[in-house]
């Protein structure tokens, strides 16, 4: 059974990261999705909770029938030299890392860890979506459903435009 480790801020799920997932899924038996800064919330790059992003994924990946995967919290440790091993400590068993960042990658290499490296959308990314909810452009379009009612939902658009 080969299992990929998937990790991001998710701030918040988007579409990029759901084509990613139904990537992994197609190449490997099961992912655990590991949500990075895991404390931070109420922040302008960290509006959401840990238990928001658990919830925005698990909505999505129940509406796409995703089912094979786990979430795993995993706070921030703010050394990069300690991170991967932080990574290891709290995701105990995976075969491979996805992930679309250079950086992630490095890290993980360094560590002969596997890495499978994804391609990254243009234009689709958290950092553009909090910036359109905050200047009020369309930014639905960039999330899956599941997620733009979520946000609704819960009042992230009104706190992203407080935290900025």
């Amino acid at each position: 059974m080969k299992t990929a480790l998937f990790i991001g801020r998710f701030q918040p799920f988007h579409k990029a990261h759901l084509s990613d997932i139904k990537l992994i899924i197609k190449e490997c038996d099961k992912v655990i999705i590991a949500i990075g800064s895991s404390q931070e919330k109420n922040t302008k790059e960290n509006p959401f909770s840990y238990e928001e992003r658990k919830e925005m994924i698990e909505k999505t990946l129940k509406a796409h029938k995703i089912l094979s995967y786990d979430i795993i919290p995993v706070p921030d440790v703010n050394d990069d030299k300690k991170w991967v091993e932080h990574v290891k400590k709290v995701v105990t068993e995976f075969d491979i890392v996805y992930t679309g960042n250079n950086f992630t990658e490095k890290l993980f290499e360094e560590k002969d860890i596997k890495v499978r490296k994804i391609e990254l959308i243009p234009k689709i990314n958290a950092t553009e979506i909090r910036k359109r909810i905050l200047h009020g452009n369309d930014w639905r379009e960039l999330v899956p459903k599941e997620v733009a009612e979520y946000i609704e939902k819960i009042g992230g658009i009104e706190r992203i435009k407080e935290v900025n």
